[in-house]
């Protein structure tokens, strides 16, 4: 077990899964992942639907999908950190996972979570065919000012 290894081990897992996410924001969010991510998407899209039906071939795209993301951010933790250990991260998420919120979770719990995955697409098809709820007519903007 070398140094770094030991260190981690004995390292609050807390702090642990912290630099963990922290890298993983600064992984996808730069435009190497945001390109990959979008090219997959423009391949597959068009073949997903909103029928409660799922075909086999979106298996074969959410598989494609996992093993081309995790590699992904995988090999870019191990660029950033010397010892990266994807099983006391995926520990530690699953652990939090009713305590964390927000888009870089979102992401993650599509590599677990199929339904997440097929709604992710979803929504880019109603993007891209610009199919999407017009929330604007349900705000109302009014001044705090007294006339």
């Amino acid at each position: 077990m070398d140094f770094e290894e030991n260190l981690v081990k004995r390292q609050n897992s807390t702090e642990y899964f912290d630099t963990v996410v922290g890298h993983i924001e600064d992984i996808v969010i730069g435009e190497e992942f945001q390109t990959m991510v979008n090219q997959f998407m423009d391949c597959y899209y068009h073949l997903f639907d909103h029928g409660e039906e799922n075909k086999i071939i979106y298996t074969e795209i959410y598989q494609k999908y996992t093993n081309l993301i995790e590699t992904f951010i995988v090999e870019s933790l191990n660029d950033k950190m010397s010892y990266f250990d994807m099983d006391l991260f995926a520990l530690e998420l699953e652990n939090k996972k009713s305590q964390l919120d927000g888009e870089i979770f979102e992401l993650l719990y599509t590599l677990t979570d199929f339904l997440a995955f097929k709604d992710m697409v979803l929504d880019y098809k109603a993007f891209k065919e610009g199919v999407y709820d017009d929330l604007s007519k349900d705000f109302s903007v009014t001044s705090l000012q007294q006339k």
